[in-house]
């Protein structure tokens, strides 16, 4: 039984034992695409993105988590070539503390809606536990400032009166409306 072209040239495109999302990069892309994916994750400890990223990077917040929990200088090592120098003292001195009564399951990823420019499926990635104190940009903490606003007296703005130039080639009659809107 002889293989057709087409089913050669499909088993040479064949996935084999290939582990992980592409997403359409090479290596190199990708691993710095995660990176700062995860990055953002534990700065901001929440993110949208699209569902296929928030799958891919959900199992490596999860282990990041992990090895933070062990704290030590050797977690410092093992953690900063995934994510960014702040992010790797945040996640041992803030998130992992959260997560001491946890054996599993940091991270939740929420369907939200589809993104208009390509309807591509959109979701948020967050942390299971949040936490006590507002992050920047939260929405506790966006209305705790629109309460302080509302609360500021609203300021009185002065009119500025307008100076009107007389024009020496306007009309007789012309002339003098402007020279009385200028008095006024």
């Amino acid at each position: 039984m002889a293989l057709r072209e087409a089913d050669c040239q499909s088993y040479l495109y064949m996935r084999k034992n290939v582990f992980g999302r592409q997403l359409k990069r090479d290596a190199n892309e990708r691993k710095a695409l995660f990176k700062n994916l995860l990055t953002s994750l534990v700065m901001h400890e929440r993110i949208t993105t699209t569902v296929a990223k928030a799958k891919a990077i959900n199992s490596s917040a999860d282990k990041l988590v992990t090895t933070a929990k062990k704290g030590g200088l050797n977690a410092y090592r093992n953690l900063e070539p995934q994510v960014n120098h702040d992010a790797v003292v945040k996640l041992i001195d803030d998130i992992a503390p959260r997560f001491t009564n946890r054996q599993g399951g940091y991270t939740r990823i929420i369907k939200t809606r589809r993104r208009v420019a390509d309807n591509a499926p959109m979701a948020i990635l967050e942390w299971t536990e949040q936490s006590s104190k507002p992050v920047a940009g939260s929405p506790k903490k966006i209305e705790a400032g629109k309460k302080e606003k509302r609360a500021q007296p609203k300021k009185t703005v002065k009119k500025v009166e307008k100076k009107t130039k007389k024009k020496a080639n306007l009309p007789a009659g012309r002339q003098e409306n402007a020279e009385k809107k200028a008095k006024k």
